[in-house]
């Protein structure tokens, strides 16, 4: 019996251990670039073309550069914690009651940012305001939220959240409740009861949104597994209908539902989609680089402030958000002013529901940035894929659950862009007897990160452009969340709806899923108080006397003044611009200089509004929200996304339909996508994208960039492939 007990102990622990292994890219790795190496030769023999530069290793201008994180000091008022505050407050936490005398978790430590005024009255080489860490802690099964002045190492704020939900899971809530259940023997019989073997066994952490009164009270998650056996996308191998529902806390298993014992475990040829398994059909495309001779013409300054062209604005890491853009400014080329745009703008949230009512399958409605965090899932970005040459890499540095920081190394890029788009150009007509042809390119400056939430995989762009333009850019790739069935063609389905998706390959339900993008966007035009004007195109008539046409266009304003004037949904037939304006500015001929959000593609949410996970999700009611400035409004969620009942999100906040006319307002806007799996998106999908823009409108009195410089044959060295390299 001894000897039994033994090896089923042992049994257990290489479960977990091998689990465990399939979760490590979610805590810190140090990231090894590839050695390859290039060799280029130049027909104009340019210096830097023959140059060893040429030559690129590990430690050449392409690898990202380790950053020395403990000696890092704060030198702007926004700056992200170092490694020492971090470990300054979380000292602090620890003697202070009753933190002192119990054990905590830590869920979030970030910098308490000052208050807005203070920020933009701070001048370079000025002292920085007072030093204050924001922390939301779990202790005896209460959610805290502190302010710890590091300063005077005093808790200056200490509350007790009374509103339902719970803090973003750590990264330890998510890799534990991974293999807890294996210390279940019913689970553990259940799984071998399917034909799959605990050695061959992926789970993942699922967050079960909020349905009734029976998940009150407790931290509760659901896992699912999927067989590993045979390929490295365990996702398409699913072991379908088997649901653990398991109290997070205790890691105790409160529930096993096992409702798909006759649905096989889809094969795992044809799933892998490693370069290393490709084989012989690789498509064949030659390497192709961004070459820039001088170097990049941006600088980060301190680690965090971004100065390219026109532009300058603070950058940090954040490990809800992913990143934080803050304080961005454009210098006016006319006048030289450096000019306001935005005072900070992020990811507020991420809502991804599925449409599958089944028991398997309809709690999975996630909110990707307030219960997993965001940043807490970015990976470390692959040079020379993720990242061109000469980008430059920013680490995150994150507090685990016990406060000790870590490293997300290499978790941002920015990077310069050429496409061979154009910035502007016009060529005059023969028939005007004038040669003329004038064209500018369009290179612009990136930041992007990637969050691999799981399955999923989230690019991030913010795109900033010479003509004062930012672009906000998501691209969606990774591996979908599939369902195990027993069809393996479509000749054997009836009814084609009851699917709720796609036949992606034999035993493989690609199910059917939206995703909203919620940004925050709190936008200083110029200074803080800017109003929010929607400029409707209508349809005139004219008379017989009045004109040859029958009807045109035209173009009416309306100011918004309170918070539910603002509330957009957007229409193709009811076509709008938005513009963010400030009234007490005006251009050269008067008009109020502004910025406009331009929609891109986007969908909008379909569900009921009464639908528990909508109500949750009540921020993608509208496209475009307004909001008066507030700093404790900045989740779309609400600041405890963790089964929360909806109560304290955006679309309630704006309920109250405070005034918003000529005021300090935020913009938020949702991108959207309706997702119906097809084929192509199997094993693992090609990144489809959307975007929005932040558009200058009578910001700049001419053109801002007319002095644009040309390219120049003469400045760009030509380079050549060797016929031996």
């Amino acid at each position: 019996m001894e000897s039994r007990n033994l090896f089923r102990f042992l049994l257990l622990l290489l479960s977990a251990l091998l689990v465990l292994l399939f979760t490590r890219t979610w805590i810190h790795l140090p990231y090894t670039p590839s050695d390859k190496a290039e060799l280029l030769l130049c027909s104009h023999y340019s210096p830097w073309c023959t140059s060893k530069n040429r030559i690129q290793a590990k430690s050449e201008p392409n690898s990202p550069k380790s950053q020395n994180h403990q000696t890092q000091n704060p030198h702007h008022p926004l700056d992200p914690l170092t490694i020492t505050e971090i470990n300054q407050a979380r000292t602090i936490l620890s003697s202070y009651k009753p933190f002192s005398s119990s054990p905590f978790t830590i869920h979030s430590l970030v910098l308490s940012e000052p208050e807005k005024p203070t920020v933009l009255n701070w001048k370079k080489g000025t002292p920085l305001p007072p030093r204050k860490a924001s922390i939301v802690a779990r202790l005896n099964s209460q959610s805290h939220i502190l302010t710890v002045d590091l300063s005077s190492n005093q808790v200056t704020h200490h509350e007790i959240s009374t509103k339902s939900g719970y803090p973003t899971m750590t990264m330890e809530d998510m890799t534990t409740s991974t293999w807890a259940p294996l210390s279940n023997p019913d689970f553990n019989r259940t799984i071998q009861n399917r034909g799959v073997s605990l050695s061959d066994l992926a789970c993942l952490p699922i967050s079960l949104g909020w349905y009734g009164k029976k998940e009150e009270d407790r931290r509760l998650i659901k896992v699912q597994c999927y067989s590993m056996q045979g390929t490295a996308n365990f996702y398409m191998r699913p072991i379908e209908g088997l649901t653990v529902l398991l109290d997070m806390d205790t890691k105790q298993v409160v529930e096993i539902s096992d409702k798909g014992k006759e649905i096989p475990i889809p094969k795992a040829k044809g799933t892998d989609y490693r370069f290393s398994m490709a084989g012989k059909n690789t498509i064949p495309l030659n390497p192709i680089s961004i070459e820039q001779p001088k170097g990049p013409s941006f600088t980060v300054e301190n680690g965090h402030l971004v100065k390219w062209a026109n532009w300058e604005f603070h950058l940090k890491p954040d490990p809800r958000a992913g990143v934080v853009i803050s304080r961005a400014t454009v210098r006016d080329s006319d006048t030289g002013e450096v000019r306001n745009v935005m005072y900070k703008g992020f990811t507020s949230e991420l809502f991804v529901p599925y449409m599958d009512p089944t028991d398997a399958w309809y709690f999975k409605t996630y909110m990707d940035a307030g219960e997993y965090g965001f940043g807490l899932q970015a990976m470390p970005l692959d040079p020379l894929n993720d990242c061109p040459r000469n980008a430059h890499y920013m680490d995150g540095v994150f507090p685990a659950a016990d406060g000790k920081p870590y490293v997300r190394e290499n978790m941002v890029c920015v990077f310069e862009r050429y496409a061979g788009d154009i910035g502007w150009r016009h060529a005059e007509s023969p028939i005007t007897g004038m040669e003329i042809r004038e064209v500018r390119p369009k290179i612009t400056l990136v930041v992007r990160m990637a969050a691999s939430v799981a399955n999923y995989d989230y690019i991030v762009d913010w795109e900033f452009q010479t003509d004062g333009l930012i672009r906000v850019k998501v691209g969606l790739s990774g591996i979908l969340m599939v369902k195990g069935t027993p069809y393996e063609n479509m000749n054997q389905v009836s009814q084609q709806e009851d699917m709720h998706g796609t036949l992606l390959s034999e035993n493989v339900i690609g199910v059917i899923h939206d995703h909203y993008i919620t940004f925050y966007l709190d936008m200083d035009v110029d200074g803080s108080d800017n109003s929010f004007v929607k400029v409707n195109l209508v349809k005139e008539e004219t008379s017989t006397e009045e004109s040859p046409r029958r009807s045109y266009l035209k173009a009416k304003r309306h100011v918004a003044k309170t918070e539910k004037d603002a509330q957009i949904k957007l229409k193709l037939y009811d076509p709008s611009e938005f513009h963010v304006i400030n009234p007490s500015k005006r251009s050269r001929v008067g008009n109020p200089v502004g910025y406009k959000v331009v929609p891109g593609g986007t969908a909008a949410s379909l569900l009921d509004a009464q639908d528990p996970p909508q109500v949750r999700g009540a921020f993608t009611n509208n496209q475009i929200w307004v909001t008066p400035y507030n700093r404790s409004e900045e989740w779309a969620g609400g600041l405890f996304v963790y089964q929360s009942k909806g109560e304290d999100t955006l679309a309630v906040w704006s309920e109250r339909n405070r005034p918003i006319e000529n005021k300090d307002i935020v913009v938020w806007y949702t991108l959207g996508f309706h997702h119906i799996p097809c084929q192509e998106d199997f094993p693992i999908m090609p990144t489809v994208s959307s975007s929005f823009d932040l558009k200058p409108v009578n910001f700049f009195d001419s053109n801002p960039i007319l002095r644009v410089s040309p390219n120049l044959e003469k400045d760009l060295p030509i380079c050549r492939a060797s016929a031996s390299a």
